[in-house]
């Protein structure tokens, strides 16, 4: 079925024939239904795939505490998902296999898209199987003709007519995964995002639409929109001007491109790359009170390599997960981008696995937990890949893990002397570094 499954993938690759616009159409319509379809197959192969590795598991007398480990990380690798969404992916198609025949069903004849069929999901989750069942059924006849948020609102209204006490607890249990996210966005902009209770939410945006209207009425010149963000920065961090960066903040980027003005571009830690004019006003912008120092990082000349780093700490530890935290930037799990939170080793100590740089390797806490469940296997590479890991994961299919490379070390490139990467940090708080 697999080989099958390849040759429609090539046969869509091909130049399209001469057609009129009405035949395209009609190809862009049958092409959209065919995701859908392929969705729908993706969820039934996801939950085969997992009832089999739980027996799979079962049969290996792993403990009950650790049954299902690893499973939806491996759902993720194969459909280049981070854990998180792929983990979302499983819950989706247990759904739709196992409680919402009618909105399979649309799926599987690419009436809906997946993404439909979350919105549907997800506002059914709460509900008890024959609950959401009934739910599925009543909007069996709107699901092809309804826009994304007629379906989110109608199945709000069923979901809640059939149970209104299930929404009001889960409007409860809502509360506990309020939390703060930040993502990259164009032009060297980040979105800060607030999950919060609705009258938490509503008041923090009230309260910086009034006090921008206020500075506005006092005869500031900047617009409504960039008085509310630049007074949530100022308050949050506690500066009075929003450009004035007080928190700590990792910038790495070259000598050159700090001292000489050259255009390599920088990376800044927790977001990705900047241009090195941006990085160089961001320095430039840091108030005369401000501590903030170099600290230098060493490259191999001919794999640019991370190869060192300054440390004045007396705590191996400390300063070896500053380097993995510099090289890796993410979790070094293939498509997952999530921030790290555990240094680790790619093999283990009790296997023989040595605490340093290339055994080590950063990583998010759901993939350092998946990297540790029934059958999985990390290995370091060698050599002139010794940055590399390979996973193996328990149906045999490897996956190859490299970090990005550092600012001014494009990989493969040969320089003639060693390349000096210096990392601006503003301000740290602890023993001056050395020089």
């Amino acid at each position: 079925f697999a080989p099958d499954l390849h040759v429609w993938r090539g046969l869509l690759a091909l130049p399209s024939p001469a057609l009129d616009d009405a035949a395209r159409i009609d190809r862009i319509r049958a092409l959209e239904e065919l995701k859908g379809a392929v969705a729908a197959a993706q969820a039934r192969e996801a939950v085969e795939f997992k009832a089999s590795q739980l027996a799979d598991q079962k049969a290996a007398g792993v403990p009950a505490r650790d049954l299902g480990k690893g499973i939806s990380g491996q759902l993720a690798l194969a459909r280049r998902e981070s854990p998180h969404r792929a983990a979302r992916l499983m819950g989706l198609a247990e759904a739709l296999v196992g409680e919402m025949p009618h909105t399979m069903a649309a799926l599987s004849s690419g009436v809906i898209s997946e993404w439909r069929a979350t919105i549907v999901a997800s506002q059914t989750a709460c509900l008890s199987v024959d609950d959401c069942r009934r739910v599925d059924a009543r909007l069996a006849a709107r699901l092809e003709t309804s826009s994304d948020r007629q379906l989110f609102t109608e199945a709000c209204q069923h979901a809640y007519a059939i149970d209104p006490l299930s929404f009001v607890t889960r409007g409860r249990k809502a509360v506990a995964d309020r939390r703060v996210t930040i993502r990259p966005a164009p032009d060297t902009m980040a979105i800060v995002s607030a999950l919060l209770p609705a009258a938490q939410g509503v008041a923090l945006f009230a309260a910086l639409g009034k006090e921008a209207d206020s500075r506005r009425s006092r005869g500031d010149a900047r617009s409504r929109g960039q008085l509310m963000a630049d007074t949530l920065v100022e308050r949050i961090t506690g500066q009075t001007a929003a450009h004035q960066v007080p928190v700590e903040v990792r910038l790495v980027m070259t000598d050159r491109g700090l001292f000489a003005g050259a255009s390599t571009p920088a990376r800044l830690e927790g977001y990705g790359p900047l241009p090195a004019a941006t990085a160089r006003g961001l320095i430039a912008n840091l108030d005369p009170d401000t501590r903030a120092w170099l600290r230098r990082l060493d490259t191999d000349p001919v794999s640019g390599r991370l190869t060192g780093m300054d440390t004045t700490r007396r705590l191996f530890e400390s300063h070896h997960r500053r380097v993995i935290e510099v090289r890796d930037e993410i979790c070094r799990t293939p498509w997952c981008g999530a921030p790290i939170r555990h240094a680790d080793h790619v093999v283990p100590v009790e296997h023989g696995g040595q605490t340093s740089e290339p055994n080590g390797q950063g990583l998010c806490e759901a993939c350092n937990h998946a990297k540790q469940a029934y059958r999985w296997r990390s290995q370091p590479g060698t050599g002139g890949t010794s940055e590399s890991v390979h996973i193996t994961t328990p149906t045999g299919h490897t996956y190859t893990s490299r970090p990005p490379p550092l600012p001014g070390a494009p990989p493969g490139r040969r320089v003639s002397r060693p390349r000096r990467i210096d990392v601006f940090w503003s301000p740290l708080t602890g023993a001056t570094p050395a020089a």
